[in-house]
């Protein structure tokens, strides 16, 4: 199980934007935020920013840390929203390992049919006990202006 655990794909790639260090560390890299941004890989025209926490030190420059679940998130519509694909409510858009081997960040997408708007939320799990810190954010599907030439 752990194998396969090591073995899951990035559901997207994300693009680092910017970092900003919270800890100085002596030895290794210090305890940062990182920003990254990823398109939903189902709906064109949509944009995802998440932040979390990633650490440093020996343990974390060697990628044997476990980062914390602690994450913020926040979609825009960058261009026309279209549906490139049948949507799955709760279907995993962006996955990102944060320890060695049993925790995950996973940041996952809900269409509100009712309100016509796409909804993402963010966590953390694991495979024994996964974390109530969450982080949602909503998309209200609008007409895409072009710009003005």
């Amino acid at each position: 199980m752990a194998a396969a655990l090591l073995l899951l794909p990035a559901m997207g790639q994300a693009r680092e934007i910017g970092e900003v260090d919270t800890v100085f560390k002596w030895l290794g890299p210090n305890h940062k935020i990182v920003v990254e941004a990823f398109d939903d890989p189902k709906v064109s025209g949509v944009t995802c920013y998440l932040s979390r926490a990633k650490t440093g030190g020996i343990k974390g420059g060697l990628g044997l840390a476990e980062d914390r679940a602690e994450a913020s998130i926040a979609c825009r519509q960058v261009g026309p929203i279209r549906f490139d694909e049948t949507l799955k409510d709760g279907e995993t858009v962006f996955r990102e390992r944060t320890s060695l081997v049993f925790k995950t960040m996973q940041v996952v997408r809900f269409f509100d049919r009712e309100r016509n708007t796409l909804v993402y939320l963010v966590y953390s799990d694991r495979v024994i006990e996964g974390s109530p810190q969450n982080a949602v954010t909503a998309i209200p599907i609008l007409p895409w202006a072009e710009p003005a030439r």
